[in-house]
């Protein structure tokens, strides 16, 4: 597609054959820092989400989504730009989205073509609540605060117009009170009662650090333990902070359960697009890690549930490759049947949705990017296969990893370092280097000086 200028995109209407009514309501409900396997659906026994279960009973469920970026801002900013957090400079928490890209951003474009545009809850693009009452296309019903925000977009439905379509984004916060709880705060939006320890969850079967892992990363769990206390958790410490995590995505499951039994109410499943996710995971102590920014598959591997009008392909769980972030803007802009701007490099996954096959191709690969700005400045990049996800950090030992993620999702042999894999290594080497190629940084490309045997 030639690029378009702002002010001839959001001029546009959407095709003549395209009416009002055709077009689906489309909500997007998002928690914060829920790894992909924190939910019952998904076969964890230690937590219930009978809410999101539902969503997955009567959608799509994807297994390999990952987010752009393992943190807040970045990951938010790269779903509503379009954009790859390095491409546009939104490596860090608080960096404000480019006056550049204001126009062009999602909520704008959705407004423009003639939908209702709401948002409540969690914006961190880059205020934690959207700064004003109308800001970047958008309704603001509610601040970041879990508390009452599932009863603004109650409320949001229950006074919207009919025969107008609308955009509801619903961004709770939990279970990121995880973080107040590893630094043996208060949780904002939460009571967590600490069990008996036998009551807790066990470890991981991945809790051990795998001896070829990255040294970037021992080099920042030691510059993290001021923000965040876990280096010296004994076993007993993380079975606790496990616990904690999982009442967090229960907390944050019963509120979302007040929107979907709003939608039961209205019937509003004949004609929404219901999309749920999260910006990032949590190690939840795989490799005996808390929090984010990593490239641990717990990290950056997230929930990703499509539920189609009136109930199509419900319960179906698909391999495709999703990234969750820069694949969103194209995905909404699909179903509201307007132009994606220019230079946007995501994939719709309307597609693959809409065909519901676990055959049908999307995309060969996926890349998340990293960036640990807050305390080593390392880079790293994940690029995400059909069977193989190979990572880079920019600095350190074992700098590179590659596993077999049919064999070993947990991530616990480097077959990076074994010659046999080195055709395997060779070509996602190859890959991350066209993917770099193709999303610079301030203009240059990054591959040169990062990726082993292909200066």
């Amino acid at each position: 597609m030639k690029n378009l200028k702002p002010t001839l995109l959001c001029s546009m209407m959407l095709p003549a054959a395209l009416s009002a009514q055709e077009r689906p309501n489309i909500l997007y409900i998002m928690t914060d820092q829920q790894t992909a396997n924190a939910m019952s659906c998904a076969g964890n026994t230690d937590l219930r989400t009978p809410n999101m279960d539902k969503l997955a009973e009567r959608g799509i469920r994807f297994t390999n989504a990952y987010c752009s970026m393992p943190l807040s801002g970045p990951s938010r900013g790269a779903m509503f730009t379009g954009y790859m957090p390095g491409e546009v400079g939104l490596l860090e928490n608080g960096t404000p989205m480019p006056d550049s890209l204001h126009a062009t951003s999602l909520g704008v474009l959705m407004n423009k073509a003639g939908y209702t545009c709401a948002y409540a809850g969690k914006w961190h693009v880059h205020t934690n609540s959207l700064p004003d009452k109308q800001a970047f296309g958008f309704e603001n019903l509610h601040g970041h605060n879990d508390f009452g925000l599932a009863e603004a977009v109650v409320s949001f439905l229950q006074r919207k117009k009919k025969g107008q379509p609308f955009f509801l984004v619903a961004s709770f916060d939990n279970p990121h009170n995880i973080c107040e709880y590893a630094r043996k705060q208060n949780t904002p939006y939460a009571t967590i009662k600490e069990p008996a320890l036998e009551d807790c969850p066990g470890l991981p079967s991945n809790f051990a650090v795998n001896p070829y892992d990255a040294t970037a990363l021992a080099f920042e769990k030691k510059q993290n333990h001021r923000l965040y206390p876990t280096h010296d958790y004994t076993p007993d410490d993380w079975r606790r902070y496990r616990n904690a995590y999982y009442r967090l995505v229960e907390t944050v499951d019963a509120e979302i359960g007040k929107i979907i039994a709003e939608l039961d109410r209205q019937d509003l499943w004949r004609n929404t697009v219901i999309i749920f996710t999260s910006d990032h995971g949590d190690g939840c102590g795989a490799h005996q890690w808390n929090q984010k920014t990593v490239l641990y598959e717990e990290v950056a591997n997230v929930p990703f549930i499509v539920c189609l009008p009136k109930g199509k392909h419900a319960g179906k769980i698909l391999p495709q490759l999703i990234n969750n972030g820069v694949d969103l803007m194209p995905s909404i802009c699909d179903w509201a049947g307007i132009h994606v701007p220019g230079k946007r490099q995501g994939v719709s996954f309307r597609p693959i949705v809409e065909n519901g096959s676990v055959d049908k191709q999307h995309q060969p690969y996926v890349v998340t990017e990293t960036s640990f700005a807050q305390t080593a400045s390392t880079r790293g990049w994940m690029l995400r296969t059909s069977q193989y996800k190979y990572v880079l950090y920019d600095t350190g030992k074992n700098r590179e990893q590659l596993y077999d993620m049919e064999t070993d999702r947990g991530e616990m042999r480097n077959l990076a370092i074994e010659k046999k894999y080195a055709d395997i290594l060779w070509q996602h080497r190859e890959l991350l280097a066209e993917w770099m190629k193709k999303h610079p940084e301030n203009g240059k490309t990054l591959f040169t000086r990062f990726i082993p045997n292909l200066h």
